[in-house]
């Protein structure tokens, strides 16, 4: 089946349009589709008979029937004819010959097309250059430019159809598959539907369907994104919607539009509202609706509604031709000038840009003035209730709201497009019932208007669900859906006496008000409800500490500062197989070195500043920082078994002494990845109290050190990097490439980008040569170091493939977006993607770091956002010394208690044995409860 210029038109506009015309389906009636067909086929009759008007003799004009008319050399103009190419078919509106000036130069064609509108569109040009190849391949010769005649003056625009041929030709390829599937497109609603002939007939299979493409707001990559995750329907997206707090760093932006919120509305009917909208009027609203003729930049009928107590005033202003629009404006801008605070109130973007026009054309009001103020303060309904009030219609349409809300239009197919066949055809006859029509049109607009102001006005704040039968029961506040579903939803009823007995019934309420003046039993449990448990300690043992009268720092004698002490320690000991509480009292003395201004003879069992003892506060941390168990947790476990009464500031300050405690190990620990020779890193996200932070993970394959930073800038890093000179493993963000060292990017990032390239593109085979050249070029690298490691004498045999790799890519020619980008991104990290191939101990691979996000992505979830920059921060000192010991095979919990500060010093004391065994324990998996 050849392709028509019918056909190749249909699919710009709709790949279903081109279906149904290649069909023969039966077109339904639309009004605007018809007077479009009517008036181009118009243009192009009087185009043609223009032409043939112009033509000097009677030869100049032709009407061939066949392409061999075209030889003869006595012809200037040949309209009305069909050309045939190779596939292609055409009727063209005309070609102009032009003979050349040379004996051997051919004579050049150039395809003529009318268009009737004032305003060309792409389409129009991508028309012109299917005419002009489907002629050039009728002719077996080149066609030069073409012209596209168009609008009331029959202005001509020169097209060069040449640049625009290979585009046509893909557009080709895309309609001769289309027509040869067995299967019809996917019917989706576009903005052509309103002057499509199909228009009735895909609405109603749309709506049969409850196709996603009936939300006019979504756009195809939106439709695509849901249809990929199984959302086909309205219904289904409906279901989807949960609400959810809006983070803090939001507040001061705009709500986005949320569809599935949109398909909710549909299917209950009522009206969702976010957040607390207020539609504000201080003064006197004037509502205004426009009529004119988009293609002309004409604006012919200006209608105002002015609702005062008494009476409703309807201004109509009137323009016959385009000379009279000035006298309109003025006629408008002297009417508001009349009115006491006027506030211009209109819907949509149409009136927005014919107010800014009109002040350009013809001038603004003076500065000041009740019009000024009024055209500069005008209020867009449409943009107040985006994305904040969703109406259950299908889109936000005027016609759709108003009507949702009771109001309706005289006629029945009255709409803008209406307007305009009213207009043009007014114009040709001056028929007074053609004006009254429009004028009618305009001041039904302004009415559908008001009622839509007067509704968004009563959804003000307060908005609630209240459920009785008040003016906003078919309102519903998003805040009250809740933000997921549950086993036990909130009970609500219109009958506010339900409610009261639902409340009666709930199991706190009868066991405090009802139970307990029934039952002497449940009398005597509420009693002791919420009496704290005391600790109760047998006869404390007493130890009096040995007085130390030389200082620990530098051994001079100390200073008796004051008389014994008695202190009590609450502490833990840890037994072979078993915990238990340790309360003790001890007696020691106090002493002051006059030489260092050191105090010390404080017992060593107490933490610095407490009453508690190192046991306990390894205890908590250990919980805390390796297990991820929440505070309030660990504290209500070691109250109820161990009796030790800690409260939550206790234990908040307890960590913060730890934190502090290991800063100059963390500190240490920074200092040796700077100066080792490999180094991973990595970033992630973290939430302050609804603000974005970021956590930056610098670690080797023995220490890990966790950085906390407000902002995701290279500065940072920079300052943080400066000494390092060995090489830096990473991903592919762009910070890291300004640091000055070698680096390797991972290559795990880069194969699972170029594999989710690969599954948009399936049906790219250069994108997929391009990948399965890299993939080929790895695999014998990872084998090479699965089986010798990270030793650079291995691996740099591999070092002539890559060339090979790249002298090819070089030479390869891609026209695929997809595998341009590609081979960009690999010739851009040239130098950056096998540097293990040349060094010894660096890996391919950023695991390392990634290993080390996980442990802080499972202490984020426990402090879930709530804690502040200081305790983050105080969070990630301990977390380095934890995964560091992990990393060095040292139980975390055993140095803690040791109170030691150097870990490498820590594990060279202790026995290699023991260090091997504790990392075995760590990595070993478990399998239903059990260590295999």
């Amino acid at each position: 089946m050849k392709i028509t210029s019918a056909l190749f038109e249909a699919y710009l506009k709709c790949p279903t349009k081109c279906v149904l015309r290649a069909r023969g389906e039966r077109a339904e009636g639309n009004a605007y589709a018809e007077w479009v067909q009517a008036h181009s086929d118009s243009y192009r009759s009087e185009g043609i008979a223009r032409l043939a008007a112009g033509a000097a003799g009677e030869a100049s004009v032709l009407e061939p029937t066949s392409t061999e008319d075209l030889d003869s050399p006595k012809w200037r103009f040949a309209v009305d004819f069909e050309v045939h190419g190779d596939a292609l078919e055409s009727r063209l509106h005309a070609v102009e010959r032009v003979p050349t000036q040379g004996r051997r130069q051919a004579t050049q064609a150039i395809p003529l097309r009318f268009v009737f509108t004032n305003k060309l569109t792409r389409h129009d040009k991508l028309l012109l250059a299917f005419d002009a190849l489907v002629l050039s391949e009728s002719l077996r010769c080149e066609v030069g430019p073409g012209k596209i005649i168009h609008g009331e003056n029959h202005a001509t625009l020169k097209v060069n159809t040449a640049a625009l041929a290979s585009e046509v030709r893909k557009h080709a390829q895309r309609v001769t598959a289309l027509l040869a599937s067995p299967s019809p497109p996917d019917l989706a609603l576009n903005r052509h539907c309103t002057d499509c002939e199909f228009r009735d007939r895909c609405r109603q299979k749309a709506s049969e369907k409850d196709d996603l493409s009936l939300l006019s707001g979504m756009t195809g990559k939106e439709r695509k994104k849901f249809q990929d995750k199984g959302i086909f329907t309205v219904t289904q997206l409906s279901y989807t919607f949960r609400s959810r707090r809006r983070p803090k760093r939001l507040a001061g932006h705009r709500e986005k539009h949320h569809h599935a919120l949109k398909a909710l509305a549909v299917r209950v009917g009522k009206i969702h509202i976010i957040g607390t909208p207020e539609l504000i009027i201080a003064g006197t609203p004037v509502y205004l609706d426009v009529e004119g003729l988009p293609d002309r930049e004409f604006y012919y009928l200006i209608g105002t509604c002015v609702k005062t107590a008494t009476e409703v005033l309807y201004n109509s202003f009137w323009a016959d031709t385009g000379d009279e629009e000035q006298r309109i404006w003025v006629d408008f801008l002297r009417v508001l000038s009349e009115i006491e605070h006027p506030v211009l109130i209109h819907y949509g973007s149409f009136e927005t840009t014919f107010l800014a026009r009109m002040c350009e054309r013809y001038g603004a009001p003076p500065e000041g003035s009740a019009p000024a103020t009024a055209i500069t303060s005008a209020v867009n309904l449409l943009s107040q209730m985006y994305a904040q009030i969703y109406f259950p219609t299908h889109s936000n349409g005027l016609k759709d709201v108003a009507r949702f809300l009771g109001f309706t239009w005289s006629a029945a197919d009255a709409s803008g497009l209406q307007s305009i066949i009213w207009r043009h055809a007014w114009e040709k006859t001056r028929e007074p019932t053609l004006k009254h029509s429009i004028t009618l049109y305009n001041r039904e607009d302004c009415e559908g208007l008001a009622r839509v102001a007067e509704a968004l006005a009563a959804l003000g704040p307060p908005v609630r669900e209240t459920g009785d039968d008040s003016s906003d029961r078919n309102v519903v506040s998003v805040e009250s859906l809740g933000t997921r579903q549950t086993m036990w939803p909130k009970f609500s009823s219109p009958i506010p006496a339900f409610e009261q007995i639902n409340k009666a019934a709930r199991w706190d309420y009868q066991r405090d008000r009802v139970y307990v003046r029934t039952s002497t039993r449940i009398r005597r449990i509420a009693a002791r409800k919420g009496v704290p448990r005391k600790a109760s300690y047998r006869k404390l043992k007493v130890i009096v500490y040995p007085e130390q009268p030389g200082c620990p720092t530098c051994q001079q004698q100390g200073v008796r500062r004051h008389p014994p002490k008695t202190k009590v320690l609450h502490d833990i000991h840890f037994g072979r197989a078993s915990l238990r509480s340790r309360v003790v009292q001890y007696r020691y003395r106090t002493f002051w070195c006059p030489n260092c201004q050191a105090r010390f003879g404080v017992p060593k069992e107490f933490w610095p500043g407490s009453k508690y003892g190192r046991n306990l506060l390894a205890y908590l941390v250990y919980h805390f920082v390796k297990l991820c168990i929440p505070r309030e947790v660990v504290g209500a476990s070691l109250n109820r078994l161990l009796g030790l009464g800690l409260t939550p500031a206790a234990m908040h300050n307890l960590k913060i002494a730890a934190a502090g405690y290991y800063e100059g190990t963390l500190q240490g620990i920074l200092t040796n990845l700077a100066a080792g020779h490999v180094l991973h890193v990595d970033e992630t996200r973290v939430s302050i109290r609804g603000k974005a932070a970021y956590v930056w993970v610098l670690t080797n394959l023995h220490e890990v050190a966790y950085v906390y930073s407000d902002t995701r800038e290279g500065e940072f890093v920079q300052t943080l990097l400066r000494e390092f000179k060995g090489v830096l493993v990473s991903d592919f963000y762009a910070v890291y490439d300004s640091l000055k060292c070698p680096q390797q990017k991972c290559l795990i990032h880069l194969m699972r980008d170029l594999n989710a390239d690969i599954l948009a593109q399936p049906y790219d085979e250069e994108l997929k040569t391009v990948v399965r050249g890299f993939a080929e070029l790895l695999r014998p690298m990872v084998e090479t170091v699965d089986r010798f490691g990270l030793k650079k004498h291995f691996l740099r045999k591999h070092l002539v493939s890559v060339a090979r790799f790249y002298e090819g890519l070089s030479k390869s020619d891609c026209q695929s977006v997809a595998a341009i980008k590609c081979k960009q991104r690999f010739e851009k990290n040239r130098n950056k993607l096998f540097t293990f191939l040349e060094y010894d101990g660096v890996p391919w691979n950023n695991n390392n770091a990634e290993h080390a996000i996980k442990a802080f992505a499972r202490l984020r979830d426990v402090i879930r956002g709530h804690c502040t920059t200081e305790a983050v921060q105080q969070y990630l000192v301990l977390l380095s010394v934890c995964q560091t010991c992990d990393y060095q095979g040292i139980d975390f919990l055993d140095f803690l208690r040791s109170g030691e500060k150097d870990i490498t010093a820590f594990a060279d004391r202790r026995p290699r044995r023991i260090r091997i065994a504790t990392k075995i324990r760590s990595t070993t998996p478990v399998i239903d409860g059990e260590q295999v």
